[in-house]
Formats: C-alpha cells, structure tokens, sequence
C-alpha cells in the first residue's frame, strides 16, 4: 500500500476517534488479557447502541485526544495509555457498565502465573486418581492424601491459594488435573474517564450486596433519628403525628381535660374510682363505729 493511502487512512482513523471522543461522556479503558474473541463479540452484541467497542493504538488515542481542544480534561488518559487496550466509549454510568462486563465473566482453568480469582480451597474427596505420581504432584501444594478403594481422596478441605495470589506452574498443574477453575476470562476496565474525572480499577469495584445492606442500615438509623427528634419528613410524618395523638390523648387523661375524643373514657374512669370509692365505705363505717365503742368504753 503507498505511503500516501497509509497516511490518509491514519487520518481518517484519527477523525473518527476524535468524534468518538466528543461524542460521548465515558470513555474507558480495558485490558485485552484473558479475553476470549466469542466474549468480546458477545459482549459487543449485546450492548450494541449502548457502547461502542473498539481495539485502537495508543499512538491514535493520543492523537485524536489532541485535536479535542474543546475536552482538555481528556489528557488525563495519556498515562494509563500502555499496552494492548480495548477502548469503549459510552454514556452509560460506568459503575453500570463494570457490572455488564462483569456479568459476561467465565470461570477457567488457571496457567502458571495467572493470579487467583478468588480463595481457592480444594474440597475433601475423590480426587479419580490412581495411585502414583498424584500423589506427591498433591502433596507438594500442601494437600494431604490418603488412598481408598483405588483412588487418591484429599484428606480435608485445604486452601491453597488466597485471592490475588500468584499462581506457580506446580499448582496450575493440580488444578488442572482436579478441574478447578481458578481464573476469570473476561473484560477488565482499568480505568474509566467520566466527565473530566478519572476513576480508577479499584474504585470502580463495587460490592453491589454489601452497598444495598449499608444504604438499608444507614436508611433505618436516619429514619430511627427523625422520629427521635421530632424532624417531620415524608416518610415519617404519618407516624410522628401518630405519637404527637397519642401523647396528646395520653397527657389529657392524666390531667382530666375533656375534649370530644377523650370525654368518655374520662367519665368511665371517674365511674370506676367512685365504684372503687364506694365498695371501700362499709369497711370505713365499721371502722368509724369500733372507734366511737372504743372511746365510750
């Protein structure tokens, strides 16, 4: 191909990105490691007219990000701009977009120097191996053995790698052989540049359980609070005004203020203290009659 077709085709490159830059607020940035080619078709096909997907150089990114003067704030990708990226440009929020990605995650066998997607404890049992070289492969990576009717059993549950952790080859091989999977395949965003910020791998992690259950317990504490301290909301007004009704009601009994509510349970405690009264008469009369005796006498 001429020099000079290369070039042009470069600079229509170029421009295309750089609209894709202007276009949308999201703009994030993916390693391209573990990534199958039917996830990533998958995964374009399912957030077609939601994010664009796109394996671009670096040195174009960089390029086009120049050209958007009116966007200065897009420089800040130029130092996460290493190795081989998948670059996705959207408007969608990029939490929303990291849960999307996560979702088309696949479990897989891990290789030397993968790391652990997660703790990874290999259970007791039958491991379906026979006796011989199993057995030291198993007990090299820490798991203890016993033999039972012909096969090799794990003795007890065991972890053998924590989250994060490196992989060795020696390992890699058990799993394999025990059909462990250890290892995500999948889109990983390492960064996220959203309307001038940048958010990070890490922040960009949420724990969508553990968030639900702190919005819902901090939700309870500040409703406990406001009805507390009387601070009428509309979530709380209906029940504070059935506290303010029944302390009021409460308060009028105690001091026998009628009003239209509280009239005939007053009359109906009156009638219960003069019945009350009334039962405790004979008893004072006979006492009133044996005090006047014993004085005569």
């Amino acid at each position: 191909m001429p020099a000079q077709q290369i070039l042009q085709q470069k600079i229509s490159e170029i421009e295309e990105i750089t609209q894709l830059l202007k276009q949308h607020s999201v703009i994030g940035i993916a390693s391209l490691q573990k990534v199958r080619a039917s996830q990533l078709q998958a995964l374009k096909k399912n957030l077609t007219g939601k994010v664009r997907m796109q394996v671009i150089k670096n040195t174009l990114i960089r390029k086009a990000v120049e050209n958007c003067k009116d966007k200065p704030e897009l420089a800040k990708l130029a130092e996460h701009l290493t190795g081989a990226n998948l670059f996705m440009f959207t408007d969608m929020n990029p939490f929303n977009l990291v849960l999307t990605l996560k979702k088309g995650k696949i479990q897989s066998t891990a290789k030397a120097g993968d790391f652990a997607a997660f703790d990874i404890v290999v259970p007791t049992g039958n491991t379906g191996q026979a006796p011989g070289p199993i057995i030291s492969q198993l007990n090299a990576v820490g798991l203890p053995t016993r033999i039972e009717s012909g096969s090799v059993w794990v003795a007890k549950d065991t972890l053998v790698a924590k989250k994060g952790d490196v992989i060795d080859e020696k390992l890699a091989g058990v799993l394999s052989k025990l059909n462990i999977k250890a290892v995500e395949l999948g889109i990983a965003m390492r960064v996220a540049f959203d309307e001038g910020l940048i958010i990070t791998q890490e922040q960009l992690k949420i724990d969508v359980d553990a968030t639900k259950h702190s919005l819902e317990s901090a939700s309870a504490d500040a409703f406990a609070l406001s009805l507390s301290i009387a601070y009428p909301t509309d979530d709380n007004i209906v029940m504070l005004i059935q506290f303010a009704h029944r302390e009021a009601r409460a308060l009028s009994m105690g001091a026998s203020v009628p009003t239209k509510e509280t009239v005939e349970d007053l009359v109906r405690k009156a009638h219960l203290e003069m019945l009350s009264l009334s039962s405790r008469l004979p008893t004072l009369e006979e006492k009133a009659v044996q005090a006047e005796k014993s004085e005569k006498s």
